[in-house]
C-alpha cells in the first residue's frame, strides 16, 4: 500500500452513493450495583450505501478521544461520512458497518485510567451482542461467545487518542479472542504510562493468542511526528518489535507517520483512510 500524507480532495466530495448514519441504542448491565437497573446508551451506526440484511458485513467498532462523545466521528464531523461514502464507492476496500459507541457512562471527567481498560466488559457482555443481533454481520445474530470467537476475522477495532488506550487495553488485551484487526491513532499508555508493562502486555496478548490458534490479522499504528502521543506510542511500539515474532512489520504490522502530523481530526480521518484499506483483507 503506498501511503500519503493529506486526504485526496475527491474523498471529500459529495458522493451519489451515500451512506446512512443512525441512532442505536443499547441497554448495559456492566455498570449495574444491584439494582438490576441496566444503563441505556447509545452509538451512532454506520451503514454503506446499498446495505442488505440479506448480505454478510464486517463490522468496525470505532472510538473517539477524552472528554466527547459517540458523536464525534459523525455527527462533530460529518466529513467523516463523506470519505467514508467515497471510499465505499470508489471500491478501495469492501464496505463494511461502522459502530462509533463512547466508553463513557455520562461523565465526561471519569478517570481515563478505569474507562479505558474497565469498557472491554461492556463491550464484550453489552455492546456487540446487541449490534451484531441488530445488523447483519458474519456473526449471523448468533452472539454466543463461540460464534463471536468464530468470526473475529469479521471484526476490527480503532480509536484515536484516549479511544486509542481503549483499543489496546479494552480490545486487544482483553478481547483479543473477538478482534483480528486493531487501528490504535495517535495514543497507547498515556503521559503516565508505564512502557515497560504495556511492552509486557502487548508481547503475551500476542504470545498467548497464538498459543490459542488466534492469530493478529493486523495492527495499523498511526501517529504524526508532531502529535503529543507520537513519542509514547513510537518507544513501545518500536520496542516490541523485535522481541515479539507474532508481530511482523510489513505483514501484520505498520507504524505509518504523517509528516508533520499533529494530535487532531485530519490526521485520524487519514489514519482511518488507511487502516481501511488494509482491514478484512
Amino acid at each position: 500500500m503506498k501511503y500519503i500524507y493529506e486526504m485526496p480532495q475527491e474523498m471529500l466530495k459529495d458522493c451519489d452513493k451515500k451512506g446512512t448514519v443512525e441512532r442505536f441504542e443499547y441497554d448495559t448491565f456492566t455498570y449495574d450495583e444491584g439494582n438490576n437497573k441496566p444503563l441505556k446508551k447509545g452509538a451512532w451506526v454506520y451503514l454503506p450505501y446499498g446495505y442488505d440484511k440479506s448480505k454478510k458485513y464486517d463490522i468496525l467498532y470505532l472510538l473517539h478521544g477524552g472528554g466527547v462523545t459517540e458523536d464525534w466521528w459523525f455527527k462533530m464531523f460529518p466529513d467523516t461520512v463523506t470519505i467514508l461514502d467515497n471510499f465505499f464507492a470508489k471500491e478501495i476496500a469492501k464496505p463494511c458497518i461502522i459502530v462509533t459507541p463512547t466508553y463513557y457512562r455520562g461523565d465526561l471527567d471519569e478517570n481515563a485510567e478505569y474507562v479505558t481498560e474497565h469498557f472491554h466488559i461492556e463491550l464484550r457482555k453489552d455492546l456487540i451482542p446487541a449490534a451484531e443481533k441488530h445488523y447483519s454481520t458474519y456473526a449471523c445474530a448468533d452472539v454466543s461467545d463461540e460464534n463471536l470467537v468464530k468470526t473475529r476475522g469479521h471484526r476490527a477495532f480503532a480509536g484515536l487518542s484516549l479511544g486509542s488506550m481503549t483499543t489496546y487495553r479494552a480490545a486487544f488485551y482483553n478481547n483479543f479472542d473477538l478482534f483480528a484487526w486493531y487501528g490504535p491513532f495517535s495514543g497507547c499508555c498515556g503521559p503516565k504510562g508505564n512502557h515497560d508493562e504495556e511492552i509486557k502486555r502487548i508481547c503475551a496478548t500476542l504470545k498467548n493468542g497464538t498459543e490459542k490458534g488466534l492469530d493478529l490479522k493486523y495492527m495499523f499504528c498511526g501517529n504524526g511526528d508532531k502529535d503529543i502521543a507520537y513519542n509514547d506510542q513510537k518507544d513501545v511500539m518500536d520496542r516490541v518489535l523485535p522481541i515479539c515474532p507474532e508481530l511482523k512489520e510489513g505483514e501484520n504490522y505498520a507504524f505509518y507517520v504523517i509528516p508533520g502530523g499533529v494530535h487532531d481530526m485530519k490526521a485520524w480521518q487519514l489514519h482511518l483512510y488507511h487502516a481501511l484499506q488494509v482491514f478484512f483483507k
